[in-house]
């Protein structure tokens, strides 16, 4: 390989490949930003929505709470039925 004699001047290729690099290096950077640029864009999207998702989860529990209580109208619901079965069977129907 030749070297350029010019004092303190690296040859014309490895020039030509760092201005390649820094190119192909600044690209990449570029494209990385505009990523996570984008992410961090939709997080606060997210961010800013979550409030109001979490006042409607509140609303549901609050509203499906006496759900809770249906266990015991089914069990009392089917004492009862039993005991009209009980009942029937007494009487001969």
């Amino acid at each position: 390989m030749q070297r350029d004699v010019r004092a303190g001047q690296a040859p014309a290729a490895t020039r030509n490949a760092w201005i390649a690099g820094y190119a192909i290096g600044t690209a990449v950077v570029a494209a990385v930003v505009a990523l996570v640029s984008a992410i961090l864009a939709y997080a606060q999207a997210i961010g800013d929505e979550a409030p109001k998702i979490n006042a409607a989860l509140k609303d549901a529990e609050h509203n499906t709470a006496p759900l809770g209580a249906l266990r015991d109208t089914i069990d009392d619901a089917n004492a009862i039925v039993g005991g009209l079965q009980r009942g029937r069977e007494r009487l001969g129907g």
